[in-house]
């Protein structure tokens, strides 16, 4: 038994970095290698979640990376505390047999335990980014890991494909794990609850089957509204629900709908799944497609520069699932290339020219132009003030986003401090007839619009 080189574990980082870059997180530097026995490298990690992530999803790479630096047949584990030392096995010229994934915390020897979700430790509260869209579900999630099975029970959250409804839902139970390792999480997705619920109904184990969902501490589900059609699977469902219910056990459900839109579920469902809260989430706003892009860059130890920033934030105006992908194919090429992160290589990743159209106005653009004309700040701009001389250019600001701009209104209406979509149709409104109805200013907006179409 030994302790591992350290220069050896730095080029096995500097190793995953130039060939596995996208599995690459920063917490990455969190993890030390704490033992080198009979060929199997240990390494440490900072928790149970992470454990189960490395060696569920980075298992391969990591070996890989070991035997490249040893040269040698090497085998790696990870775990979250320190182990006792074993005695050496003979060795017959073969890597060395992994051991059994440790059970995740507060599901040891579980059946079924590979249809468990895995846990991502990105996934967390602390990288979640909250905007003027996700507020609500984001504060009832947070509720809910601070109080399970008294906040909100059930939580049930809806929206669109890539808004983070699945971050959510893994932060509540990274949060409850991090407080109470010992609390029994049932996290699963939609398809695996009906998957198991027929599999133990063909083999008689329904007896297992209930008691696996209904002696938790919190049972969570991913995609509920697969549920459709599926009249057996909702009869059970609806039993779990009861029993979770009456125990005070927390309940948290994710969907692409509201309950009552979820077609051909059954009324009881839609009332239970409406007793606790029911949270949307919508799209991001500009600035929060920003913000969600340097929490991606950031995690990944990537530096990017704002204009990249920005430009890729108008660009994709879809989910946070799209952004993130443009940050790994940012990475990507940027390794392969060698090349530096710039507006040459964001324009590539979007597929774009490699120069910009002289005809394209940014936000920025427009912003740029109304601040410096009414001798404002962005601040004032995106603050509750009501003043003339902010509430002028900042109307003047939506107006001018809506012309040059693809932004929808909700998402112009969020950039300038969180307002909704009707104070922004106001805003436009205001200015269109105050331009009909006063030349100087009307010539004012022109001038603006002129120089801003110029850029």
């Amino acid at each position: 038994m030994s302790r591992p080189d350290t220069t050896q574990w730095r080029d096995m980082m500097s190793y995953l970095k130039d060939h596995h870059g996208t599995i690459c997180r920063q917490w990455f530097e969190e993890l030390e290698p704490v033992r080198m026995d009979a060929g199997l490298l240990e390494i440490q990690t900072s928790t149970g979640v992470q454990q189960n992530y490395l060696q569920k999803r980075c298992l391969d790479p990591f070996i890989e990376a070991a035997q490249a630096v040893t040269g040698n047949l090497v085998g790696v584990r990870f775990v979250s505390e320190p182990t006792t030392p074993k005695p050496p096995a003979a060795s017959n010229g073969h890597a060395p047999t992994m051991p059994p994934p440790t059970p995740r915390p507060g599901h040891p020897g579980r059946e079924f335990d590979d249809d468990q979700m895995v846990l991502s430790p990105d996934y967390s509260f602390d990288n979640f980014i909250s905007g003027p869209n996700n507020r609500l579900a984001a504060a009832a999630a947070a509720a809910v890991a601070e109080q399970p099975g008294t906040a909100y029970n059930p939580l049930f959250i809806h929206g669109g494909v890539g808004l983070g409804k699945t971050h959510l839902l893994q932060a509540i139970c990274q949060k409850i794990l991090e407080v109470h390792p010992d609390h029994k999480i049932l996290y699963v997705s939609c398809d695996a609850f009906m998957n198991q619920f027929i599999e133990c109904v063909r083999s008689g184990k329904m007896s297992e089957f209930r008691h696996r969902y209904r002696h938790v501490d919190m049972l969570v589900i991913d995609d509920i509204h697969c549920l459709t059609q599926k009249d057996r699977s909702q009869e059970e469902l609806f039993h779990t629900f009861n029993e979770l219910y009456q125990n005070n056990r927390q309940i948290v459900l994710s969907s692409d709908a509201a309950p009552a839109e979820i077609p051909q579920l059954e009324e009881r469902l839609v009332s239970r799944f409406s007793w606790g809260l029911v949270a949307h989430v919508g799209p991001p706003c500009f600035e929060t497609r920003a913000a969600i892009l340097k929490a991606k860059a950031q995690m990944r130890g990537m530096v990017v520069p704002d204009e990249v920033i920005d430009h890729i934030a108008q660009r994709i105006d879809t989910n946070a699932r799209e952004l993130e992908g443009a940050v790994l194919k940012l990475q990507g090429l940027s390794t392969l290339n060698k090349q530096p992160i710039d507006m040459d290589l964001a324009r590539e990743v979007l597929g774009e020219q490699a120069a910009p159209r002289t005809n394209q106005v940014t936000l920025q653009h427009i912003i740029d132009a109304v601040t410096v004309f009414y001798n404002v700040k962005l601040s004032d701009l995106q603050s509750r003030r009501r003043h003339k001389s902010v509430t002028e250019p900042r109307q003047v600001c939506m107006f001018l986003a809506r012309e040059h701009t693809r932004f929808s209104l909700e998402e112009i209406g969020g950039y300038f401090g969180g307002r909704d979509h009707t104070t922004v149709m106001h805003s436009i409104k205001t200015v269109k007839q105050r331009c009909e109805d006063d030349a100087q200013y009307g010539s004012q907006v022109r001038q603006l619009n002129d120089q801003i179409a110029r850029q």
